[in-house]
């Protein structure tokens, strides 16, 4: 395929058969495609958005958001196009061209949408960012259709809804399509109400139907009552139970329903719920599987505690359903970094700890704190080990890429009594049950990602740029905690 570079910045070109058309140097042929887990584009300051994933006949089409200067584009408007990467096994990727452009110069955004297919064509809905002659940002919605789901030719009238009576026009985007039994099109739609009774439940998903693509129908909300714009919405059934999936300030929460239009039922624990994963949407996989898409984002000035920037990294959870019908999340054994043989780790006894081999140790720390560590540590590797609380105890966990006296560092805490699980000082979940008992722990330190699975259960990610400390310590507090089988491998 021949190659097309244009400046790194983004700029509109001269008219094209009448048309002002934008253009980036995203190529897709020069992007690595042994895993796509942490993938950014390469080639430029280019970044990946809000990501959307489908799947097709044994596919995974992983659509996302090319980003270029954080949001800066076409005067902070985003100037956001789709590209799409694909996959049959997770582990091997293809990446393509540009599925979804920017082609008028009315288009500020290509935003979030999604994908159905209706058994002959690829159907692709979005919302487009646009000034409105009154100079106000509008979004509205547009569509495309393709026969490979690689490359889409935009549909007539564009945009070919505005917005919904009793809605916001300022917002009204991020449309999920599905197809029902009968043909019919459902679009959920983010906005907001007009009339609302208190002030913090004016986010609504507007529910939208039609038979023709061309005459739509307004039912009730699907969700409302939300504190902000419930964006990103996703939503599908699984194995006798139905998931709506919302974004919430950047956060992403779902709730679940034995019937198709609820009423919902909010889980015991929000598994989709980690503070640096964006807009976490779901697609079926091979063998009755979901794969979690999502985005970690840049933080600002690359800071550890820098507040975040739109744009950054790709990130895949598995989710799999408890025997309520609530949701866990797990890495998904396909995107496991590769790396080298485990290193031949020395466990050095620090406070009130006692070691029984090189692989385990145990911390006896009531009334105190216990500590051991192990140094020279890599900076990008894979670490695993099994926890074991006797008895009660106030915390623990790992000190990260941290200093001799377990300074200068990144806290990795698990609270039994408090059920949460931190990662730096920006980064936690809660309501993260069996923290009390024997616990699986796997951490991936990839460059600036740090990365936790808690037991094969919850999942906790965080951007964290600055700390380089050769020291992996272990410590307990107030309480006996042993930890075993500890192991570590560099990444390759």
């Amino acid at each position: 395929m021949k190659k097309i570079f244009i400046s790194i910045a983004f700029v509109l070109s001269g008219l094209v058969n009448g048309q002002a058309q934008f253009a980036v140097n995203y190529d897709p042929d020069i992007q690595p495609t042994d895993n796509i887990q942490y993938f950014k584009p390469v080639g430029g300051n280019q970044f990946v958005g809000d990501c959307i994933p489908f799947y097709k006949d044994g596919t995974y089409y992983l659509y996302w958001l090319l980003d270029e200067g954080h949001h800066s584009a076409l005067n902070g408007l985003g100037g956001h196009q789709w590209c799409v990467s694909t996959s049959t096994d997770l582990r091997h990727w293809t990446h393509h061209p540009i599925a979804i452009g920017i082609d008028e110069e009315w288009e500020k955004s290509i935003c979030t949408g999604s994908v159905a297919f209706d058994g002959k064509r690829f159907y692709a809905f979005y919302a487009t960012r646009l000034v409105t002659d009154g100079n106000q940002v509008n979004e509205q919605l547009s569509y495309a259709i393709s026969e490979d789901g690689l490359t889409f030719e935009k549909q007539k009238p564009n945009p070919f809804y505005t917005s919904a009576p009793g809605y916001s026009k300022r917002h009204f985007r991020d449309p999920k399509v599905f197809i029902d039994k009968e043909g019919v099109f459902h679009l959920l739609v983010s906005s907001e109400a007009d009339n609302y009774v208190i002030s913090e439940g004016r986010g609504s998903l507007v529910h939208l139907t039609s038979k023709n693509l061309k005459d739509w129908q307004v039912l009730e909300p699907l969700i409302s009552g939300q504190r902000d714009v419930p964006e990103c919405p996703d939503y599908f059934q699984w194995n006798g139970w139905y998931y709506l999936i919302y974004g919430q300030g950047g956060d992403t929460y779902y709730v679940r329903s034995r019937n198709p239009y609820g009423p919902w039922e909010y889980p015991e624990s929000q598994a989709l719920l980690e503070q640096w994963v964006n807009v976490a949407k779901t697609a079926e996989f091979k063998g009755n599987r979901r794969i979690v898409a999502g985005w970690i984002p840049s933080k600002d000035k690359n800071t550890d505690y820098g507040p975040e920037r739109f744009g950054g990294s790709i990130v895949l959870r598995e989710a799999y359903q408890l025997p309520n019908g609530d949701l866990a999340t797990k890495f998904p054994p396909e995107v496991s970094m590769a790396t080298g043989a485990p290193l031949d780790v020395r466990i050095v006894e620090a406070a009130n700890a006692r070691k029984s081999s090189e692989r385990e140790v145990l911390l006896s720390a009531r009334g105190a704190i216990g500590g051991a560590y192990v140094k020279d540590m890599p900076y990008s590797c894979r670490i695993t080990a099994e926890i074991e609380p006797i008895g009660n105890n106030n915390e623990y966990g790992f000190f990260l890429r941290a200093g001799d006296k377990a300074n200068d560092g990144y806290k990795l805490s698990f609270n039994p009594n408090k059920r949460t699980v931190r990662l730096g000082e920006d980064a936690f979940i809660e309501a993260v049950s069996g923290l009390d008992q024997s616990i699986r722990v796997e951490i991936i330190m990839k460059d600036d990602i740090i990365d936790v699975c808690v037991d094969g259960r919850r999942c906790i990610v965080n951007r964290l740029p600055e700390k380089k400390g050769a020291y992996l310590w272990f410590y307990a507090k107030q309480g006996d905690v042993r930890f075993k089988n500890i192991q570590i491998s560099p990444l390759q």
